[in-house]
């Protein structure tokens, strides 16, 4: 039985300020391979005020979960996410589960999972 699926969409990014206290704020997104394939996942960024970036390659080897923190480089080419209003679509070439979720330190700790979009 293949668990997840291979088309992900998460349309409320937006990197919350660090803030001055442990844990940091960020966003991640987290990745669950359940299968005996290792994922390779096309990640577009889109945003509302500036192009698209394509091809954004993250890896997840079969059988793990990796948690991709957004505020720090991330992909083979250690791309950085700007602050501000952005989205993700994400593509892989097997059945994955994803989860987005924001810290956010501006007003008491808070911490936001949000569904994504899947097909």
């Amino acid at each position: 039985m293949e668990i997840g699926r291979k088309y992900w969409v998460f349309a409320d990014g937006d990197l919350p300020p660090h803030g001055d206290r442990e844990p940091l704020g960020h966003e991640a997104l987290m990745i669950t391979n359940a299968g005996d394939q290792d994922a390779v996942i096309d990640m577009e960024v889109l945003f509302s005020d500036k192009e698209p970036k394509s091809n954004v390659i993250l890896k997840v080897p079969a059988k793990r979960v990796i948690g991709f923190r957004l505020d720090y480089p991330i992909g083979e080419e250690n791309y950085q996410i700007p602050f501000g209003q952005y989205a993700l679509v994400l593509k892989s070439n097997v059945p994955v589960v994803m989860v987005f979720g924001r810290l956010d330190r501006r007003k008491d700790c808070a911490y936001y999972e949000m569904d994504g979009y899947s097909m």
